[in-house]
């Protein structure tokens, strides 16, 4: 008696709950690969900001530093002892040696003011040349304005009295009535992302001065 044996055929392939589950590793792995790419892509642009920020605040500090040290003693003429050194909390106008509209050379009027309500706030500076008295602002001559910072909080001017041993600032100085200028020139406000600023600028020749 012949016996036949059957082959049994076997169909390899993968099942639908193979191809499901497979389907949401690769979904998994999708996400986590992008989260990854999106947290370091939002890292890297956050260093850039803050390397930026740091790089114009640094710029607007180089600016005001070179203006204030240079702060002159300018008098509109020899009879007369006032200075023309004007300092408000929220504004200061004096005269510099130094002016970048005629290449660092020569006497130019600065003018540093605040302007704006909290969080909106514009610290701006213009250089006037020739150096001119407040109330001959029309006469004519080369100005220009720059905004050194934008979106500030409760800016504040305060200026060193060189007089006396004890350090002692003060929120207004007027040359027409101290006849000097102040040692130095300390300006603080809170930035656009809240961080506190603060610089102290000598004036050189206050500094010098016996």
């Amino acid at each position: 008696m012949r016996t036949r044996n059957s082959q049994v055929k076997t169909q390899s392939g993968f099942t639908l709950i193979e191809v499901a589950i497979s389907i949401t590793l690769l979904a998994l792995i999708a996400v986590i690969l992008y989260g990854a790419f999106y947290l370091s892509h939002r890292a890297v642009m956050k260093s850039q900001a803050r390397a930026e920020e740091s790089q114009r605040l640094r710029s607007a500090g180089d600016l005001l530093a070179g203006y204030i040290r240079s702060a002159y003693p300018y008098r509109l003429s020899s009879q007369d002892p006032s200075i023309l050194f004007f300092g408000e909390q929220d504004s200061l106008s004096f005269v510099s040696a130094l002016s970048s509209g005629m290449g660092g050379r020569g006497m130019s009027q600065i003018t540093i003011s605040y302007e704006g309500g909290d969080g909106t706030g514009l610290l701006t500076l213009v250089e006037k040349i020739p150096a001119h008295a407040p109330e001959a602002e029309g006469s004519a001559g080369y100005a220009n304005g720059v905004v050194l910072d934008q979106g500030l909080r409760g800016l504040s001017l305060e200026y060193l009295d060189p007089q006396g041993d004890e350090e002692r600032w003060v929120d207004q100085w007027s040359g027409a009535e101290k006849r000097m200028l102040p040692r130095a020139v300390r300006l603080r406000y809170q930035g656009a992302q809240r961080e506190e600023i603060e610089w102290v600028f000598p004036i050189m020749l206050s500094v010098l001065s016996p």
